[in-house]
Formats: structure tokens, C-alpha cells, sequence
């Protein structure tokens, strides 16, 4: 099917990324500022380190299964996709819960048992709904190059590949060579602007050789591109790569493909609680358009529609009553040509 101007080979969405158990806690500016990570930004811990942060914490923190590529599949997997995911846990009962609770999210888990503890991130959430990582890769850090194999992405349509693997840097490399050996259009987000710092001339060189598609939010467009428009950076991007998105959050996204930005708005409503996983489950709503080969104003609204809900609850992960609401949205959005 030819979509976006892209040809994909099935309906196949296959993820690799850190399988994390994400702790939610809520947090002031001034507690913040105390952890030494920027605020909106994601910093690596030790598991000492984190465990510090973690006491200080005032009440009791929420857990979940997380990851933003894992995020990314779940939401696809919730809206009817083909989903699978690649990653390492802990042989341990945090590693064990994890691949269970993929399974039970109806996407099909390709994990790697370690020695190691499974990896956690500890999100905290600011009065703003903003959210701060402090993450620990745990058994995570360790998947290696070798580990990966072509079977893994025989049937893939797409390929997402989650910016925080540019801090294992074979396995990054090796991830978006196997992947697009495989005929898969190979998708990345940036992930955060502190990736984007840390590894400029590495995610630079990955875009020229083997990115489709190209993720990104408002900081981290700006943080690659040099650009302090949205919309500047947008086309930036897009000289790069047949399609490239900026987030743009409560504004909505911009979408350039073949020669054109196409700009959606953000859904609105009350009750924003937390924007933990927005980006992810935006990106879930998009590629499961893409793949099931929907307009890209269907791609755009239910990417849209996907960001809102999941800032409605804490965490990344759209209750129940969420999807039964969006499921009854597609109908509407794809009658209307996009624009319900």
C-alpha cells in the first residue's frame, strides 16, 4: 500500500528499547531542582542513586509497566495493531510481571532474561503535569548487538526505535542496520532534548542513513535542528526525511510529508493530570493510521485523540473507559475525512 508516500510490507509494528518499569510520584519544582536533572529532562541514576531520590518522596508512588517504545506498542496493540517488542528484564519477579503484562496488553513479547535487576524509571510530576525522569537501565543497559536477529523484524512494516538506545551505541547502530535489512521503514523518536545534546552527531549520522520517520517534540526539534519555531523546525527536519513530526504540545503537532506541513490540533478538554507518555501514545495513534493505511488527517486526530487521553490519567497507560472512547471516535474522524 503505498501511505504518506511510504510503501510498508504489512501491518507489523515491531519495537526495541528499554523494557523499564516506570514509579510515578508527584513532586514540586523546588524537589526538582534538589535531583539536579532538568526539569522535563531524563537523567541516568545508578540504582543507589535513584533509590536516594525515591525516599524522599512524599507519599506512595504508583508502578507500571513502562519504556517509551513498550508505551508506544501497548497503545498500538489497545487499538487493534500487531504489536511486538524487543528488549532485556531482570530474571526477577519485576522482569517476570513485565512480559506477563505485555502479553496480557496483546503484544507479543521478544524479551532477553539478565541476571540484572529489571530497570526502573522514576517519573516525577511537577503541579504542571510535567514530567521528570530519573532512570535506571537496570538489566536493560545490557542487550548487546549480537543478541538481536534478523527474525526479529522479518515481517515488520515498521520499525520504532526509541532515542534513549543511543547510550548503548552498537546496539543502537546495530538495531537501525537490522531493521532496515529486513525492508522495514524504520521509525525514531528523539526521546528528550537531553538525548538530543548528549548524542547529536550520532542521531545526525542515523537520520542521513536510516530514518522514514522522525519524532520529535518541541524542545527536542529545537535542540536538533537549531530552529526556535515549531514550524522552522518541522521543515528542517523534513529536507531529512520523507516524514517528520513535531509535537507541539497543547497546540497540537505539525506533519510534513511530501513537500507539505500539515498542522492538527490537540484535542481539548479538561482534567490534564499528567503528560507522562503523551509522546508515546501520540506516536501509537499515528502509526497505527499508518500502517492500517488511513488518511493522514485520520493519522494526525487519532494521534491527537490518543495524547489527550493518556494525560487524563497517570502514568502511560489509557484505561478501559479511554479506548472505549476513542474506538468510538474513529468512525466519526474517518467519515468526516479527518476533521470531526
Amino acid at each position: 500500500m503505498e501511505t504518506l508516500g511510504l510503501h510498508l510490507n504489512g501491518k507489523r509494528v515491531v519495537g526495541i528499547g528499554s523494557a523499564l518499569v516506570d514509579i510515578l510520584a508527584q513532586a514540586s519544582d523546588a524537589f526538582i531542582d534538589a535531583t539536579g536533572v532538568p526539569k522535563g529532562g531524563m537523567v541516568y541514576f545508578d540504582d543507589q542513586g535513584l533509590e536516594a531520590v525515591l525516599t524522599r518522596v512524599d507519599g506512595a508512588p504508583r508502578i507500571v509497566p513502562g519504556g517509551a517504545a513498550c508505551n508506544t506498542l501497548v497503545g498500538l496493540a489497545q487499538l487493534g495493531g500487531e504489536a511486538r517488542f524487543i528488549g532485556k528484564r531482570g530474571n526477577d519477579l519485576s522482569g517476570r510481571r513485565y512480559e506477563d503484562g505485555l502479553r496480557d496488553q496483546n503484544v507479543e513479547p521478544l524479551l532477553i532474561a539478565s541476571d540484572s535487576p529489571t530497570g526502573r524509571v522514576l517519573s516525577l510530576i511537577t503541579p504542571d503535569s510535567q514530567r521528570t525522569m530519573l532512570t535506571y537501565l537496570g538489566a536493560a543497559a545490557e542487550m548487546r548487538p549480537e543478541e538481536l536477529q534478523c527474525a526479529h523484524f522479518a515481517d515488520a512494516a515498521v520499525v520504532l526505535i526509541e532515542g534513549y538506545l543511543v547510550f548503548n551505541r552498537e546496539l543502537f547502530q546495530a538495531a537501525l542496520a537490522t531493521a532496515k535489512a529486513a525492508g522495514a521503514r524504520v521509525v525514531l523518536d528523539l526521546a528528550s532534548f537531553t538525548v538530543v545534546e548528549s548524542a547529536r552527531a550520532l542521531l545526525d549520522a542515523a537520520v542521513t542513513d536510516f530514518i522514514d520517520i522522525l519524532l520529535a517534540n518541541e524542545d527536542e526539534a529545537q535542540a536538533f535542528t537549531g530552529k526556535a519555531s515549531s514550524m522552522e523546525a518541522v521543515k528542517a527536519l523534513a529536507r531529512r526525511v520523507p516524514v517528520a513530526v513535531v509535537k507541539t504540545g497543547a497546540q497540537g503537532s505539525l506533519v510534513a510529508a511530501g513537500g507539505k506541513v500539515h498542522a492538527f490540533a490537540a484535542v481539548r478538554g479538561d482534567g490534564i493530570v499528567d503528560t507522562t507518555g503523551a509522546g508515546d501514545l501520540w506516536a501509537a495513534g499515528f502509526l497505527f493510521g499508518l500502517v492500517e493505511g488511513f488518511p493522514l488527517p485520520l493519522c494526525g486526530q487519532l494521534a491527537s485523540a490518543c495524547g489527550y487521553e493518556v494525560c487524563r490519567v497517570l502514568g502511560a497507560h489509557i484505561p478501559a473507559e479511554g479506548w472505549r472512547r476513542i474506538h468510538r471516535l474513529l468512525p466519526r474522524i474517518a467519515s468526516s475525512g479527518g476533521n470531526p
